[in-house]
């Protein structure tokens, strides 16, 4: 699976993105996805993921009310929408997928297969 990821930019505080995630290669086969972040001197976190049906989800506390993940099956593509940012939001953002964790949603980055290159977004107070 090739995942690409395209959205990230410079917006003021309280403004929105929302980022794509497209996948190519082995589309056909079922797995979960995940968007993480990673700041400067910081670890990578998971901010939301993703089942495979869509049914599930799981956002960071950090995120919650603020971002929503949804993904669009024929397209082969997931979506991150941020809402209200904040300078802490500041990061680069990468997508990734996993094929063990397809319904069972997981956080932990080891449990992720691909990755995509990630996409900076910046937050100006």
């Amino acid at each position: 699976v090739q995942l690409q990821a395209s959205g990230g930019g410079l917006v003021q505080a309280g403004g929105s993105l929302r980022l794509s995630c497209a996948a190519s290669g082995r589309t056909t086969s079922r797995y979960g996805m995940g968007w993480f972040r990673q700041a400067p001197g910081k670890e990578r976190e998971c901010v939301a993921a993703i089942s495979w049906s869509g049914g599930r989800t799981y956002y960071a506390d950090s995120v919650k009310g603020r971002f929503t993940i949804s993904r669009d099956s024929a397209k082969n593509t997931v979506y991150l929408q941020m809402n209200s940012l904040k300078p802490e939001d500041t990061a680069v953002y990468y997508c990734a997928a996993s094929l063990a964790y397809s319904e069972v949603l997981t956080s932990q980055h080891s449990r992720y297969n691909y990755w995509g290159q990630g996409t900076q977004v910046t937050v100006s107070s």
